[in-house]
Order: C-alpha cells, then sequence, then structure tokens
C-alpha cells in the first residue's frame, strides 16, 4: 500500500511535550485530533533507529548472541543489532555492530527489509540485513556490554522459536526472513 493512502485514519498533532530525555530514551506526549475530531493523548519513545545482521557461515550455521536483557529480567537468544549512531549510513552500522558484538566480517551483504517492533510506543525501526562469506576476527565490545557468542543451525533456531526459548520479536521476524530465503521464496540482492 502506498503511503498516504488511508487519510480519513491519520491523527493530527496539536503539540509536543517532553517527558523524558535520557541517556538512550526520549519519551514524549503529544495531543492530537483523531480522525472524529475529538482530541486525544499519545505518549511515545523517539528512537533513532536499529540494524539487526543474520550473519550467515558458510557451512550453514548461524552467528547468535546471548545477553541478559534487564527489562525482561532474562538472558536473550538474538541475532547481533544495534542502534544507529546520528548520521551514521546504515550498512555502515550493520558492519560495525557485527564487528563489535561478534568478531566477524562479512565479504557480502543484503538488505532484507525494515520492521517496526513496538508501533504502539515507539518510532523504532530495525533495518533487516543478511550477512555472508564471514572471517573471524576480534570482538571490540562496548565497556558496558556482556554477552556470548556462540553458532545454531537455522533448523535450531527454528525450534526455539517455536517452542518459546526464542522471544525476542527482532529475531523472530528474522527467523521469518531466513525460512524464506532458504526456501527461495524470498530473493536477496547481495553486495559487496
Amino acid at each position: 500500500m502506498a503511503d498516504g493512502a488511508d487519510p480519513h485514519l491519520v491523527e493530527k498533532t496539536l503539540s509536543r511535550e517532553e517527558l523524558l530525555r535520557g541517556n538512550f530514551l526520549h519519551v514524549v506526549r503529544e495531543r492530537v485530533v483523531l480522525p472524529s475530531g475529538a482530541p486525544a493523548t499519545r505518549e511515545f519513545v523517539i528512537h533513532p533507529g536499529a540494524v539487526m545482521v543474520i550473519p550467515m557461515l558458510d557451512d550453514g550455521r548461524l552467528v547468535l548472541e546471548r545477553q541478559y536483557r534487564h527489562p525482561v529480567g532474562r538472558v536473550m537468544v538474538e541475532f547481533p543489532a544495534g542502534k544507529l549512531d546520528a548520521g551514521e549510513d546504515r550498512l555502515a552500522c550493520a558492519r560495525r555492530e557485527l564487528q563489535e558484538e561478534t568478531g566477524y566480517t562479512a565479504r557480502e551483504w543484503a538488505f532484507a527489509g525494515q520492521l517496526h517492533p513496538v508501533i504502539s510506543y515507539s518510532t523504532e525501526f530495525i533495518d533487516v540485513w543478511f550477512a555472508r562469506g564471514l572471517a573471524a576476527g576480534e570482538r571490540r565490545l562496548d565497556e558496558e556490554e556482556f554477552l556470548d557468542v556462540f553458532t545454531a543451525t537455522p533448523q535450531q533456531l527454528l525450534a526455539w522459536s517455536r517452542d518459546g526459548s526464542v522471544t525476542d520479536a527482532k529475531t523472530l521476524v528474522g527467523v521469518l526472513w531466513l525460512q524464506n530465503v532458504l526456501a527461495g521464496a524470498w530473493q536477496l540482492d547481495w553486495r559487496p
């Protein structure tokens, strides 16, 4: 569907108030007019966007991470991912995050698509990238970043997604993309 195809559903912003500007979160409240003409408020997080990488080894295994996520109080299985820096090119961010978190660099990259993980309360988008032709190297984790890197087959990751071991939304979307790419249903445009 084209943007602008549903003007009868669009809310109009009247004003914005900043509620919080922290090191990571920026939260605002907007007063809006609903399509019916009634007033309403919307509170949401402004996010600069992020990338997620689906790194595929030559033998078919995937590079994954295990990382403690404080808000949910669990160690989560995830694809490598990270937030865009101001003005950063999205592919450059994908390359940086893969190398920093896993130590791997990739010979080829393919942009798969974009997802919006929490549309009800955040502007966040995540670009989905595939990486192949991986070469191992040294990780450069941020000072406050602690994670384990491991490999698994697509079948293992699919089973963990099905049994509830993997619940991270971006990783589950990555599994959907991966399934369709491996089945030949969705094509990727690989580039160096």
